[in-house]
């Protein structure tokens, strides 16, 4: 069982986050757990190796998305519903990333669920079988880093001030001043938020409190016993209730209701969250 992210090689990471390998196994006999998803300030590529798993959104009710999935920017909750033996091998893009490799606008795509032919129609699919017949994590971590380099050569927009500005927010976890941002972009604060979302699939406003919102559910799932307020204040928020009205409003639960479910997660049920979210948290890999 396995779940990790891994660093990409120097030349992918100004359009690759990391690589992440998701296993779980379960007693065939026994229910498996669902995964209560919140939005995180992520576009990523799926491919599903083994048995069938199942989205919930609350646009629509349970279904089965394709075995190889582009998951672009989402505003709110999604279940995750994984199956007994089930391993998801994920590239995990930069902010404007696919906007850079595809030249498709990131607004296009915000908030779908797409088959990820319709994305990277050229060699996902043979992709996709070699993942399947990898023996190991690394032989996949290998592929899934050919596929990306195949893309990088290929790539139809170039890198500009305001992708500099989408990592300026990402390191600041959303803290930062958009006007700010927009005179170091060289753009009218309108014009950079036309180009932000252009690139990235929301306004960086919007961004921003995803950050952030991102940044104390990883807090809380690598400290259980830190205090809310505590969290509230580290990630920027005035108080408790100024982040408790951010859980609400983009996954319709309460802060503590959303990370009642967490506990009951598959990867926390396995044991496989305190590294990870230590990661998170941290920012290492």
């Amino acid at each position: 069982m396995l779940l990790k992210d891994f660093l990409p090689s120097p030349a992918l990471r100004l359009y690759v986050k990391c690589f992440r390998i998701i296993h779980f196994c379960f007693d065939p006999l026994q229910p498996v757990p669902y995964k209560a998803y919140p939005p995180k300030p992520e576009q990523t590529l799926h491919f599903f190796l083994k048995e069938p798993f199942l989205i919930e959104t609350k646009e629509r009710s349970k279904y089965q998305p394709p075995s190889i999935l582009f998951t672009a920017q989402q505003t709110s909750l999604a279940n995750h519903f994984t199956a007994h033996n089930f391993i998801d091998v994920q590239i995990v893009f930069q902010p404007s990333a696919v906007f850079q490799l595809t030249g498709i606008p990131a607004t296009e795509l915000t908030n779908q669920f797409l088959e990820a032919k319709l994305i990277f129609p050229t060699t996902v699919q043979s992709t996709f079988f070699q993942l399947r017949e990898a023996t190991d994590y690394m032989e996949m971590i290998n592929i899934v880093e050919v596929f990306t380099s195949s893309l990088v050569v290929k790539a139809k927009k170039e890198l500009i001030l305001v992708d500099a500005a989408c990592q300026q927010i990402v390191r600041n976890h959303g803290n930062v001043s958009m006007d700010w941002l927009a005179k170091q972009a060289c753009y009218s604060t309108k014009q950079f938020k036309r180009k932000f979302a252009e690139r990235v699939g929301l306004n960086p406003k919007t961004y921003a409190r995803i950050l952030r919102l991102n940044r104390a559910y990883n807090i809380r799932n690598c400290y259980p016993g830190k205090t809310w307020n505590a969290i509230a204040v580290q990630c920027g928020y005035s108080d408790y209730q100024h982040l408790a009205k951010d859980y609400k409003e983009f996954n319709g639960l309460t802060p503590p209701e959303l990370h009642s479910l967490e506990n009951m997660s598959p990867e926390n049920i396995l044991g496989l969250t305190k590294t990870i979210y230590r990661n998170r948290f941290t920012g290492s890999l």
